[in-house]
C-alpha cells in the first residue's frame, strides 16, 4: 500500500525519545547532546483497521456491479463478492448502513450519463454509515466511528464503499432520513429556488408528489407561500400529502387529472415541478398560466424503455410557450453543485428543528417485506418503478453492529 493509514486517537502513536545528556553532563561545554530518535510504528490497514469496536472488517464483501448496459436493472446488474477496498490517503472507508434508491439508477446502469464508461462499474449514488478506515490526510477531518453520508458517481450499492473525504457529509447519527436530503431534497430545493422563481400566492403543481423528491417540492413550495397541488396514485398518499401541507392532492387513479385542473384552476398554474414525462408532461404544458415556468427534473415513465424517453407530442410546444410567455427548463443536479452546500446546510437545519418531513420507505409494506441486504436492492428498484413507494425508497444494507447509542 502506498499510503500509511492513521487511526486518530490511537495510543499506538510513534514514540518520541527525548534528548539524552551524556553522563548527566547537561549543559557542560564540549559535550554534544544525543540526536533525537523516533520509533516508527506500522500503521498499515491490515494491522490497525481490521476491528471497529468489536466488529471485524471482513476481507470480502458483496457489491452490485453493472456488468451489461441495459435499462433493465436486473439484467444490467450482478451481485459480486469482491475484496473490501482500502482507502487511500485522502479517502474514507464507510461501512454502509443505508443506501438510497433513485429513478436515475436505471439511467446509470443503461450507460446514458457517460457513454465513455464501460462495464464493469459500481452502481448506486448515495449511502450513509460509519467510517471504519481512513487515510492519513483524511484523518485531519475524520476519525474511525464518525457517521457520514455521501453522494457520488457510483459504487454505493455495496457493504463497504471508499469515498473521497472531501465528499463526505458529517451527520449526527446514522438515520436513513438524512439520505433523503442528498439527492431528492437537494433537487427540489435548488430547482425551485434557481428555476422556479416562486412568489407568494402563486400556484405550484408537483407531479409524483408523494415520491422521494416530490415530498420536498411540496414542502418548499408551501414554505414560499404558494398554493400547492400534488398528484398521487392512492388515497393513502393523498392523506400524506395533506399532512405535509399540500392544498389539493389529486389521486389520478380516481380523478381525471386534466378535467380537475381545467375546472379548479381555469387560469392555469404558475409553476410545475415535473418528473413523470410523456402524457403528464403534455398536460403540464397545457396547464401553464401566463408567464408560467415548467421545471423538468426527470421523466421516469420512459426510463425503462430502450430510448429512455417517454413519447411526447411537442410539435406545438414553441407556439404554446410563446402564446403564454411561458418557459420550460431542465434541471440536472450535477450542473448546480455550486448551490449544493447551502442547500444541504439549510435542509439539515430545517430537519433538526422539526420543520421538514423526510419520509422514508424501507419496504415494510412490500410483499416480501423490508428491504435488507444488498440483494434486496433489486426488489427496491422494482418497488419504486411500480409506484408503490410513499417517500424516498431506502435499503438497509446491514443492521447496526456497534455503538447503538449513536443510532
Amino acid at each position: 500500500m502506498s499510503n500509511p493509514l492513521l487511526l486518530r486517537g490511537s495510543r499506538a502513536a510513534a514514540a518520541l525519545i527525548g534528548r539524552r545528556r551524556a553522563g548527566g553532563t547537561d549543559g557542560l561545554p564540549g559535550v554534544r547532546p544525543a540526536v533525537q530518535r523516533r520509533f516508527i510504528i506500522d500503521t498499515s490497514y491490515s494491522t490497525h483497521f481490521m476491528d471497529f469496536k468489536g466488529s471485524s472488517i471482513p476481507s470480502s464483501m458483496k457489491k452490485l456491479v453493472v456488468t451489461k448496459l441495459s435499462q433493465d436493472f436486473r439484467e444490467a446488474v450482478t451481485v459480486r463478492t469482491v475484496p473490501v477496498p482500502t482507502p487511500g490517503d485522502a479517502e474514507l472507508l464507510v461501512r454502509n448502513r443505508f443506501v438510497g434508491i433513485n429513478a436515475s439508477d436505471i439511467n446509470y446502469s443503461a450507460g446514458r450519463y457517460d457513454p465513455s464508461v464501460k462495464p464493469p462499474f459500481g452502481a448506486g449514488f448515495e449511502g450513509i454509515g460509519e467510517v471504519v478506515g481512513l487515510g492519513l490526510s483524511a484523518s485531519s477531518r475524520y476519525t474511525v466511528g464518525d457517521t457520514v453520508a455521501y453522494f457520488g458517481s457510483g459504487g454505493a450499492f455495496a457493504e463497504y464503499t471508499v469515498i473521497p473525504a472531501k465528499e463526505g457529509v458529517p451527520v449526527p447519527c446514522v438515520k436513513p432520513e438524512f439520505l433523503t436530503l442528498l439527492v431528492s431534497g437537494a433537487t427540489a430545493y435548488i430547482a425551485l429556488k434557481r428555476l422556479g422563481d416562486l412568489a407568494k400566492g402563486e400556484t405550484v403543481l408537483v407531479t409524483a408528489a408523494a415520491g422521494g423528491t416530490g415530498q420536498f417540492a411540496v414542502q418548499f413550495a408551501k414554505r414560499a407561500g404558494c398554493h400547492v397541488i400534488g398528484t398521487c396514485s392512492s388515497d393513502e398518499k393523498a392523506g400524506f400529502l395533506k399532512s405535509i401541507g399540500c392544498d389539493r392532492p389529486i389521486n389520478y387513479s380516481t380523478e381525471d387529472l386534466a378535467k380537475t385542473l381545467r375546472k379548479e384552476y381555469p387560469k392555469g398554474v404558475d409553476v410545475v415541478y415535473e418528473s413523470v414525462g410523456g402524457s403528464v408532461l403534455e398536460l403540464a404544458v397545457n396547464s401553464l398560466a401566463n408567464k408560467g415556468r415548467l421545471i423538468v427534473i426527470g421523466f421516469i415513465s420512459g426510463y425503462q424503455t430502450a430510448s429512455g424517453i417517454a413519447p411526447f407530442k411537442g410539435g406545438t410546444l414553441p407556439v404554446k410557450l410563446l402564446q403564454k410567455s411561458a418557459s420550460m427548463r431542465g434541471f440536472f443536479l450535477p450542473h448546480f453543485i455550486g448551490d449544493y452546500k447551502e442547500a444541504l446546510s439549510s435542509m439539515m437545519q430545517m430537519f433538526a428543528k422539526g420543520e421538514l418531513v423526510c419520509e422514508v420507505d424501507c419496504g415494510d409494506m412490500a410483499e416480501e417485506g423490508r428491504f435488507v441486504g444488498v440483494e434486496s436492492i433489486f426488489r427496491a428498484v422494482d418497488y419504486m418503478y411500480a409506484g408503490r413507494n410513499l417517500g424516498k425508497v431506502v435499503v438497509e444494507v446491514a443492521p447496526p453492529t456497534a455503538d447503538k447509542s449513536k443510532l
